[in-house]
């Protein structure tokens, strides 16, 4: 079974942003519960054995987040499995660009699938085991795209600005019942696998705190998790003290 602080699913916990949130949350010694897709489980597995080196517990799984049997059948088996689910990070991206004319109603479906659907799926079964007990935290990443959107990417635009419009839905209709739902304007660029392959002044931008740094951006989460009720954070922004609004 799981540690007595109970679990923390990390949705989407690729090499950036959601390893350092699995990491962060298991050295705070819950039992860490990782997924991606299910050709993506030899990483994942890599991931959680370096957890489990450092002395803490992890479980992956393979599970496509749109899929609502498969999102069902994970809750359940964590709960039945490993213990109660505390902490619920949704840390899916869907970050693509393309011009209008060739925005497919495949690809717009597609990342509102990953950057949405997907979320709502993991709100509503998080809601149902959370609820009941009365605790809680429900992460939501989401992106600069929440607020605005920008040129190239209206299919990212509109599938953040509705995973933070389901995310203040569920704030209002959880908080009232224990649940702390909050949502992560993620501002900037994070430093990882995906930004290393695209831009390639990424030391010395880390050297300049001019790019974002995940372990220190998991530690913003960890923070939301421990507040206090009578002070609960919705909606925290995340960007580098470099970075222009």
């Amino acid at each position: 079974m799981g540690s007595r602080k109970g679990v923390c699913l990390v949705i989407g916990a690729g090499d950036g942003l959601g390893s350092a949130v699995a990491r962060a949350f298991a050295a705070e010694g819950l039992a860490v519960c990782i997924t991606r897709r299910a050709r993506n489980l030899e990483r994942l597995e890599a991931l959680a054995d370096e957890i489990r080196a450092a002395g803490g517990e992890a479980h992956a799984f393979g599970c496509d987040a749109r899929d609502e049997s498969e999102v069902m059948s994970l809750f359940e088996r964590i709960e039945a499995e490993i213990g109660p689910l505390e902490v619920v990070v949704f840390n899916i991206g869907a970050n693509v660009r393309f011009p209008i004319v060739e925005t497919t109603s495949r690809v717009f479906t597609k990342v509102w699938e990953m950057a949405c659907f997907a979320g709502f799926l993991a709100g509503r079964e998080a809601a149902r085991v959370m609820a009941p007990r009365g605790r809680g935290t429900l992460i939501f990443t989401g992106a600069t795209a929440s607020l605005r959107g920008r040129d190239g990417f209206a299919a990212f635009a509109a599938a953040k600005a509705g995973l933070r419009a389901l995310a203040q839905s569920l704030a209002r209709e959880l908080g009232p019942q224990g649940v702390h739902v909050a949502h992560v304007v993620v501002d900037g660029a994070v430093d990882g696998t995906f930004i290393r392959s695209i831009r390639g002044e990424v030391d010395d931008l880390l050297a300049r705190d001019s790019i974002l740094k995940p372990e220190e951006m998991a530690a913003s989460y960890v923070h939301l998790h421990r507040q206090p009720r009578s002070a609960w954070t919705h909606e925290l922004d995340l960007r580098p003290w470099s970075e222009t609004w």
